[in-house]
């Protein structure tokens, strides 16, 4: 019998990349052969990305499966063509995938460890008798939701058509209170690609019961009622590059690391970090607003702006404002943000509180102020302000704007207060210690590789 030989499959999206990658390295690191696949568009920018690392080691292969996908410019945003190729035409590569590394002289494929969104994975493993194996890469919760989709419906807190009838609900008396709006495949973009996704959701969400294994990036700790509700699911979290000592891989962007050097330059615990995560969208109304409530601050800060986050801006405006905080501000257009999180220079995080970055924010004991755009990210802020009170949210004006006066108070009340600092410590060591030697997200990662070993 060959080696141990997974085929890991991610949902083509950067959220979603990034952690599988993050798993595929701490496999590596136990023997375990990885063929990683992507598609071709998402391949060519992760390889673009990488060429700027040493790479990602010898035991990844990355792959890509032709879907006649083009990225003229480098974006992170759904869209229905996607959604529609990853439905019905991805299956079809992957198998072919399969049969000609299988026919090949070297080790054959032993489990198939896919984004449980993508159930026909499932489907393809159990038809092979491969091993079946699901990561999700949002929290427990949603992926509890998410399973549950038939039940939302049929206890009226949800249409057939995924328009919320409850405002809110509760799955167990232990579990926190849930409000229907923030569950993830709810707030998906407009009303047609909402609608592709919910059907896509529907047709998907029995995939877990294929699985052998369902892994997420989470920790007993930060969801302890939602894993006594459904024991099935098993933190491996949190997934950082910095406990394997490694760097991060699977970016679709290269990383601008002067932001490294600059942060050296500034004090301990003074720099704002801003970053909104691959998908966020802001107009130029709201961006300027943004760029003047951090020009207001007084304080450092470290702005990622994206190519594509918003409209073009105008060009004097913009070097107006460059000119302005020169002395305190810097901006890069994607950034290396386990390290910069990690840095002793940062004081909080302005997030679109999407998982990853709420996982690594947490894991580096940084206070959050709270900017959710879409799918799971308000459920998150629920738990950030609500829950683990670990940051504060920001509210929008009557014409749907966060305004600069908005931002600058609850910075003020962020960093003034210490509370969310001493919370988020606690809420960090207790995470950590989940994935030490004898820590529960530990033991969860060992008994898996010693079953793909098995």
């Amino acid at each position: 019998m060959g080696n141990p030989h997974v085929l890991v499959i991610p949902f083509p999206a950067q959220g979603h990349v990034i952690p599988l990658m993050e798993l595929s390295q701490c496999l590596v690191k136990h023997g375990i052969r990885i063929t990683f696949v992507n598609t071709d568009d998402k391949h060519k920018q992760v390889t673009d990305a990488l060429a700027m690392k040493d790479g990602v080691g010898n035991q990844i292969h990355l792959v890509s499966v032709p879907l006649g996908l083009e990225s003229p410019e480098i974006s992170g945003q759904l869209t229905e063509k996607l959604v529609e190729v990853v439905s019905w035409l991805m299956p079809r590569k992957v198998g072919e995938l399969i049969e000609k590394i299988n026919a090949s002289d070297g080790d054959k494929i032993t489990c198939i460890l896919a984004d449980p969104i993508l159930k026909w994975a499932m489907e393809i493993a159990v038809e092979k008798r491969i091993k079946p194996a699901a990561f999700y890469c949002a929290s427990a919760t949603q992926m509890v939701l998410r399973s549950g989709i038939e039940k939302l419906i049929d206890d009226g807190i949800i249409d057939e058509d995924g328009t919320p009838k409850k405002e809110m609900f509760q799955l167990s008396p232990t579990m926190p209170v849930t409000i229907t709006a923030h569950i993830a495949f709810i707030r998906l973009g407009k009303k047609k690609m909402q609608k592709l996704l919910f059907q896509n959701l529907v047709r998907n969400n029995r995939s877990s019961e294929l699985a052998e294994w369902v892994l997420c990036n989470s920790t007993y700790d930060l969801e302890p009622a939602t894993f006594k509700f459904d024991p099935k699911v098993l933190p491996i979290g949190p997934l950082l590059a910095s406990n394997r000592l490694g760097d991060t891989a699977g970016s679709f962007w290269q990383e601008d690391l002067t932001c490294l050097k600059w942060l050296d330059q500034q004090q301990p615990q003074s720099v704002i970090y801003v970053a909104f995560g691959s998908t966020t969208l802001l107009d130029r109304t709201q961006f300027q607003e943004l760029a003047m409530a951090l020009e207001l601050s007084n304080r450092p800060f470290l702005l990622v702006v994206r190519p594509d986050i918003t409209d073009k801006i105008n060009d004097a405006y913009q070097k107006g404002f460059q000119d302005r905080i020169a002395t305190r501000g810097h901006i890069v257009s994607w950034a290396p943000q386990q390290k910069v999180l990690a840095h002793p220079s940062i004081a909080c995080f302005i997030s679109h509180c999407g998982w990853n970055s709420t996982m690594e924010g947490i894991s580096n004991g940084v206070p959050f102020l709270c900017w959710p755009y879409f799918g799971d990210q308000m459920h998150n802020e629920n738990y950030i302000c609500n829950i683990w009170r670990i940051g504060l949210g920001l509210s929008k004006d009557e014409s749907g704007i966060i305004t600069r006066e908005e931002i600058k108070t609850k910075l003020e009340e962020l960093l003034d207060n210490s509370k969310y600092q001493a919370n988020v410590l606690d809420l960090k060591e207790r995470v950590l210690n989940s994935i030490k030697e004898g820590g529960s997200s530990y033991n969860n990662f060992k008994n898996f590789v010693e079953w793909l070993k098995a």
